[in-house]
């Protein structure tokens, strides 16, 4: 089986030419027709020799991948689905006015079960590799209309991070697709060394998501809260200078009974306090063996409106796609790995 050339950094591409003895300056073609143009096979790439092509092409294809089914919602959120080596993931395109957000997937599965999440509940198969990670974006049919992208979908990407950290240096250097790093947000459970890495070596903005911040109440419906307390998580972020850069971000999903009181409001407040954050409320949807409800719209407005007063921006998130399984905390393949 041949290695994929779509998903290489430049490092890696010039490491790869010298070791055919090529000049040094095809890597930076290679990547040119990678990132930049449209090009199936290694012998469309027309200024580069035909002998170079040969020799790239005995060990080396492209490597693209079509996605193998799609599905549409009422609002227009496509979930496209991708077979990975027998493992299959899930991507959602979300259009919304001038913006179009892709959320990618950077693994088949989740090993860290969150009570809320169905991609928890399918558990882990594989990691991703940035040509899979960076599939899910080069493939997809709205390519061109992408404003944003976030890695958001299945998965855990500090689980994944040096794929994941792979594949956004290609999205934002200048051989690569080129994007400002304002533009992607990678989002994480609380992982505290990946998010240490991360901050270091990446520029694109962080998600993180807390759903409670009461550490008992937390660790009840998100183990990793047992070895990468909140608190912890925090006090790392809140010890980097973000700036204006870089926004952070922290994920709330609302819970009837359990999450969504005034107080909960509070303790919220004063643990985000003095960070150039957002605080994004989102709706539960409701997923099989879990007792978790979601709170109705009025309870998610008043929690919003208490953040507000108290200093903190903080926005509850328009839930897109819940028709096909593409919204928040719904991807998985669990059925289709059943049928395998």
């Amino acid at each position: 089986m041949k290695e994929h050339l779509f998903g290489k950094t430049l490092n890696e591409l010039t490491k790869i030419v010298i070791s055919h003895k090529l000049p040094k300056f095809t890597a930076k073609q290679i990547a040119d027709w990678l990132y930049k143009k449209e090009i199936t096979e290694i012998d469309e790439m027309s200024n580069i020799s035909k002998k170079a092509k040969e020799l790239l092409g005995e060990t080396f294809d492209i490597g693209y991948n079509k996605h193998i089914s799609v599905e549409t919602s009422a609002d227009g959120t496509k979930k496209y689905l991708y077979n990975i080596g027998g493992n299959f993931i899930e991507t959602a395109y979300i259009p919304s006015g001038e913006r179009a957000t892709l959320c990618v997937s950077s693994q088949a599965g989740c090993k860290y079960a969150c009570s809320f999440c169905m991609t928890g509940k399918q558990g882990f198969q594989s990691h991703l590799s940035a040509n899979e990670i960076l599939n899910q974006v080069k493939s997809l049919p709205e390519f061109k209309n992408l404003t944003n992208i976030v890695f958001m979908g299945m998965g855990e990407p500090f689980d994944n991070l040096d794929e994941v950290l792979k594949s956004l240096e290609i999205l934002t250097a200048d051989y690569g697709f080129a994007w400002s790093p304002k533009r992607i947000t990678v989002s994480t459970n609380g992982i505290i060394s990946g998010i240490k890495r991360y901050l270091e070596e990446s520029k694109c903005n962080l998600a993180i998501s807390i759903h409670t911040p009461f550490s008992k109440e937390r660790e009840s419906i998100m183990p990793i809260e047992k070895t990468n307390p909140i608190r912890e998580v925090l006090k790392l972020v809140q010890n980097h200078h973000f700036g204006r850069q870089r926004r952070i971000s922290f994920e709330y999903i609302m819970f009837k009974d359990f999450n969504d009181s005034l107080k909960h409001a509070d303790e919220l407040a004063k643990k985000v306090n003095g960070f150039w954050a957002r605080v994004n409320l989102i709706k539960y949807h409701k997923i099989p063996d879990t007792d978790l409800q979601g709170t109705d719209d009025k309870s998610m407005e008043k929690f919003r409106d208490r953040l507000n007063e108290k200093g903190i921006t903080a926005t509850i998130r328009i839930s897109r796609g819940q028709d096909i399984d593409a919204a928040c905390g719904l991807l998985s393949t669990k059925k289709l790995l059943n049928k395998k």
